[in-house]
């Protein structure tokens, strides 16, 4: 047994790292295959690399652009050094020999008998009989005639990887653990960066997201306060000169997948999501095509990680479509529109012209949606909430011939999206407005609350929750204090931070 003890460096990921702990002690004797994927810049390699580095294990990466010869030969040299071997001293002329002669190594070595390699998908486009081997040594292993030990493959390519265990693929049924690794949450993401201010860490997880692997590309400290965030987002995010420039960055994530070819289109689709288009038939009517036509692009989209679709948990219809990478979405939407300015120099001027686009559909909508994370993962520890599945509705007026669009909506505990009559826990309202929230926003979520109880759901004892980034008039506060079912939920909160 390995103690592999998660390395202080390594923030977070407590679920990641104790699934894979118990993969490397798995005292079965036979191989054991496990799959890790997800996006690029959330930090596989980082977590990969703690992990060998704590068990001794062999830890193997694939060069993007590499062909078949110099990735044999450099994967060679890596298992030579493992050993303890001079380089030149192994000859290994294909991908069997390499894969068996690294589980011997790392069995024979003093450390875990763990073999990692990382970005798979960059092997299998000049190897692609990589999978086949490993099913075969697999198989062999099961029988009692092959090599023993534990196989790690990751890639951030996710149409390749994620289809590595499906229909007749050679690993099917073959891998115990396939984790996709997603990015921080905002609350982890805040303490990555080191920013105390509430406001600053919602405004830099809005354009950044929860990515790791941005911390590192941004130079010079972390912006303090609000009136630091538009001129750090100027030299960095908006600045031609570093990586973390928008633009290549967004290009760089589309390049990652290889079924993402005719890029002017999926460009074209990842602006109509990140102005507003929710459905194939808005993006459609944006873009000119005919609905069917957008529909294949948008699903491949989706099944790769740029987009989200968010399904109504009351009722049946169009779900909404998102854009997933925060700085995708600023891209589309502040650089790429003012590329030829930002690059002749004026990205400050650029960003000070933007601002309401930055409020409106960027700062907005991520407000939204780290208000539904709240409710779905602190709500219960820290408002006493019992909550079930957290989504979004719209609520038919018929009255006033309108529509509302609920946020926030929590199911009772046990309760089926769609399903008639649900029982409601939580209804909630989380705008980015300027002003502080008061009284007629909670006598709008009380509306919302009678309309749904009067069309048949069980919804009269549902909270009544109001998220605000300015704080809450006095009189909404004297109302919340004497009502059990309101809760106000502001920034300091929202982070956790003490009243």
């Amino acid at each position: 047994m390995y103690e592999l003890a998660k390395p202080e460096r390594v923030l977070d990921r407590e679920h990641a790292w104790e699934l894979l702990r118990d993969f490397v002690n798995d005292p079965a004797p036979q191989l054991r295959l496990a799959i890790v994927s997800g996006r690029r810049r959330h930090g596989k390699s980082f977590l990969l690399q703690a992990l060998t580095g704590a068990c001794g294990g062999l830890y193997m990466t694939a060069v993007q652009e590499e062909g078949r010869v110099s990735a044999l030969r450099r994967f060679t040299e890596t298992i030579a050094a493992h050993a303890g071997l001079p380089g030149g001293a192994l000859r290994l002329g294909d991908w069997r020999e390499v894969l068996t002669t690294a589980l011997d190594v790392a069995g024979r070595a003093e450390g875990a008998p763990l073999v990692v390699i990382d970005e798979l998908p960059y092997l299998m486009q000049h190897s692609p009989e990589i999978p086949g081997f490993l099913q075969l040594l697999y198989d062999q292993s099961q029988a009692g005639q092959g090599p023993v030990g534990r196989i790690i493959l990751c890639g951030s390519a996710m149409s390749v990887m994620s289809e590595l265990l499906t229909g007749t693929k050679p690993l099917r049924g073959r891998a115990v653990i396939d984790l996709r690794l997603g990015a921080f949450d905002y609350r982890t993401s805040r303490a990555h960066w080191r920013i105390e201010d509430p406001a600053t860490a919602l405004r830099v997880d809005a354009v950044l997201g929860g990515a790791p692997g941005y911390r590192p590309l941004a130079p010079g400290p972390a912006p303090q306060d609000t009136g630091e965030f538009g001129p750090w987002v100027s030299r960095t995010i908006m600045n031609p000169g570093l990586a973390l420039y928008s633009r290549v960055e967004a290009e760089f994530l589309l390049r990652e997948e290889p079924r993402i070819t005719h890029r002017t289109l999926y460009y074209d689709l990842l602006s109509a999501v990140s102005d507003g288009a929710s459905t194939p038939s808005k993006i459609g009517a944006i873009l000119e095509r005919p609905r069917a036509s957008v529909v294949p692009p948008l699903d491949l989209l989706e099944s790769t990680g740029y987009l989200r679709k968010s399904q109504d948990l009351l009722k049946a219809r169009n779900p909404v479509i998102t854009v997933v990478d925060p700085i995708i979405r600023f891209n589309q939407l502040i650089t790429l529109p003012f590329a030829d300015e930002i690059e002749r120099g004026r990205a400050a001027e650029v960003w000070a012209g933007s601002r309401p686009t930055f409020n409106s559909k960027i700062l907005g909508p991520h407000f939204e949606d780290l208000a539904r994370e709240w409710t779905r993962s602190f709500a219960a520890a820290e408002a006493a909430q019992r909550l079930g599945m957290v989504g979004i509705a719209e609520v038919s007026d018929q009255a006033a011939r309108t529509r509302h669009e609920v946020d926030v909506l929590a199911l009772a505990p046990g309760q089926r999206p769609q399903a008639p009559r649900a029982a409601i826990a939580l209804i909630g309202e989380a705008k980015a407005t300027v002003r502080p929230r008061g009284l007629p926003d909670l006598e709008r979520l009380r509306h919302i609350r009678a309309l749904l109880t009067e069309q048949g759901h069980d919804a009269g004892n549902a909270t009544l929750a109001l998220y605000s980034l300015h704080g809450f008039q006095a009189d909404l506060l004297r109302a919340a204090n004497g009502s059990a079912d309101v809760l106000l939920i502001g920034l300091d909160a929202l982070y956790g931070d003490p009243a």
